[in-house]
């Protein structure tokens, strides 16, 4: 009665056990192959993060070139002159993608210094009625002294433009009373605040700028806006500006002149594709390098431990187990590799993007592609040397002890 012959198979807790044996009794060749996984994987996290952190620097540069800002005014050169409507604000507003809009109207008077002046220069400055919430829609800031208020617009209160405050002769406003004045209309009105240049709409730069209510109580303003300034998302910023003439002025959209998208909106659609193909192309190339180090070490590690695949299969051991056994090495090898990798280039990425003053972006992709693209090399690099320890019988693999 001849004993049938039963295959063990492994428990993977038996099996990670045996892939640690060439780890543990070889832990500088170990070390240095894990670093070189590590250094791979960091590389892939530096040139993802880096880039991603510095690509967003850039967006943030250009969308502040107004990417997704729009303007509309009334068609110009027209007998009668075309005019927005009154309501047109409010009906932009009900627009799904508008995330801000405000407005400014002409009230054809001059501005002066003082009453000494001649009532007919004006200095080449455009007096304008602004709505309270205009300096987020034009990503307008206050040089010095503060923007109109529910409170200060309703008094003889203006803002000057940056090219307006050098002409009229005012620098700063401190906030001391009694601040310094401008005559409109032969009316004394108090500067409360200079706006910064503003490179989206040059030409606030070059006016002065009082509360809507106020310019139709004291300047007989008819409330009429003269360009009104939009901003929405940027993924809609061509549907918002198909239906805005339609939507400011539905019975005369002719009479509405809408102006196209920023330049800069398409170099940061480009910068955005170019970018993202590099990452990907620095990617795998860090990946193949960690590949390439990964099967170098576990061949060698074949060849050198010919007289233990020997010995196992001599003692019963299985083609499958020896599989096991190297496949499981490789992929625990690169495993530490890659989050040692991960951790590494997380680090360097923060402290660059911080050192650099740009926001911190770290793709999530390339943290999970880190530990399993590492996995995955540490798979497709043991095949090879496994299924080549697999195939060696006792008698070859003792022949060369």
């Amino acid at each position: 009665m001849s004993a049938q012959v039963r295959t063990v198979r492994l428990a993977p807790l038996d099996l990670l056990g045996l892939g640690l044996i060439g780890l543990r009794t070889r832990p500088a060749r170990a070390i240095l192959s894990a670093l070189g996984i590590a250094v791979g994987i960091a590389t892939m996290v530096v040139v993802t993060g880096i880039p991603a952190s510095s690509q967003a620097k850039l967006l943030e540069t250009l969308t502040a070139l107004g990417t997704n800002t729009l303007q509309a005014t009334a068609v110009q050169d027209q007998d009668p002159p075309a005019q927005l409507p009154e309501s047109a604000m409010g009906m932009v507003r009900r627009i799904g993608p508008v995330t801000a809009v405000s407005g400014v109207g002409n009230t054809h008077t001059r501005v002066r210094r003082n009453d000494r002046t001649d009532e007919t220069d004006g200095s080449g400055l455009t007096v304008l009625a602004g709505q309270i919430d205009l300096l987020p829609a034009i990503n307008a800031r206050v040089r010095s002294g503060k923007w109109l208020s529910p409170a200060t617009a309703a008094f003889p209160t203006v803002v000057l433009g940056s090219v307006a405050a050098t002409r009229l002769g005012i620098t700063e406003v401190t906030g001391r009373t009694p601040g310094p004045q401008v005559m409109i209309a032969d009316r004394l009105f108090t500067v409360i605040g200079i706006l910064a240049t503003t490179p989206l709409s040059p030409d606030i730069d070059r006016s002065v700028l009082v509360g809507w209510d106020t310019a139709r109580t004291e300047l007989r303003f008819d409330g009429h806006p003269t360009v009104l300034y939009i901003a929405c998302e940027e993924s809609q910023l061509e549907a918002v500006r198909g239906v805005l003439a339609e939507t400011i002025s539905p019975e005369r959209p002719g009479q509405v002149v809408v102006t196209r998208p920023s330049d800069a909106l398409a170099a940061k659609r480009a910068t955005e594709s170019s970018l993202s193909v590099l990452f990907l192309a620095l990617a795998g190339v860090a990946l193949v390098v960690g590949g390439i180090g990964v099967a170098n070490t576990m061949v060698v590690s074949v060849l050198e431990r010919r007289s233990e695949i020997g010995l196992r299969r001599a003692l019963g051991a299985t083609r499958g187990q020896i599989r096991g056994q190297f496949l499981t090495e490789s992929v625990v090898l690169a495993t530490i590799g890659g989050l040692a990798g991960t951790l590494l280039g997380l680090l360097a990425t923060v402290g660059y993007a911080s050192w650099q003053r740009w926001p911190i972006v770290i793709p999530a992709s390339s943290l999970v592609a880190g530990v399993a693209g590492a996995v995955a090399v540490g798979v497709l690099a043991g095949v090879y040397p496994c299924v080549r320890a697999a195939r060696m019988t006792p008698t070859q693999a003792l022949a060369t002890v």
